[in-house]
């Protein structure tokens, strides 16, 4: 497995609903489950959204065997959990576009940018959003070629042009993610508002392989769902 571009997952924040408000925006994972964010966090479903999952692989890295005690207390603070990253997005964020009526929002330290990109002209200088970059969990995208593929070479070939420079270049604007490819350069939106994230939590794929059904079985039951 090769890989082809990667990005963080983590708690956006709408900045200018907090300041509206005169709320001070949450900074960790443990704020999230405090009063004074009762009902403003929507988060995905990890069965159903890789963004959901990466979450809730981040709490599990974060606090260990006692994750769903975590859950349990996001859940009786409101936490909503969306079937989708479109539909927690751009349907109950209220920097999403869709006036949703919930200001923090599980996405990526590089959503940000995404919110110059895509704005209407003349576009803002900064965006509204910011990426809380404690509690980011690294989500890292492969290519690889399949065992007893029927076109080995040919698979090949498409994983080395999505490692080329070209493809990589457009990894950033395409996919709003970070390319794996060392020394590709970024476009400006990126270096100037796409949040870096020091330690990003991570878990060995391994011990995620053979524990991810009992998760999601134990998530579930915390949720009800």
């Amino acid at each position: 497995m090769t890989p082809i571009d990667y990005g963080d997952v983590c708690v956006n924040i709408d900045n200018a609903w907090f300041a509206d408000k005169g709320i001070t925006a949450p900074a960790t994972l443990a704020d999230l489950a405090k009063p004074e964010y009762q009902d403003l966090l929507v988060v995905e479903d990890p069965a159903t959204s890789s963004p959901g999952l990466a979450f809730l692989l981040a709490t599990i890295a974060e606090y260990g065997d006692a994750w769903p005690d975590y859950w349990t207390s996001l859940r009786a603070n409101g936490v909503k959990v969306a079937a989708s990253w479109t539909e927690a997005y751009t349907g109950q964020f209220t920097a999403g576009g869709g006036n949703g009526p919930r200001p923090l929002v599980v996405s990526y330290a590089t959503s940000p940018p995404a919110e110059i990109v895509y704005a209407a002209d003349p576009k803002p200088t900064s965006p509204s959003t910011s990426a809380m970059t404690s509690g980011c969990y690294r989500q890292v995208e492969y290519a690889g070629v399949l065992k007893g593929a029927a076109n080995p070479a040919g698979a090949r070939q498409v994983v080395d042009w999505l490692l080329s420079a070209p493809v990589q270049a457009d990894v950033p604007l395409s996919m709003f993610v970070f390319p794996a490819r060392e020394g590709t350069p970024l476009p400006e939106v990126f270096t100037k508002f796409a949040a870096e994230v020091p330690l990003p939590l991570q878990l060995d794929p391994a011990v995620v392989a053979a524990n991810l059904p009992a998760w999601l079985a134990a998530w579930g039951e915390v949720m009800g769902r």
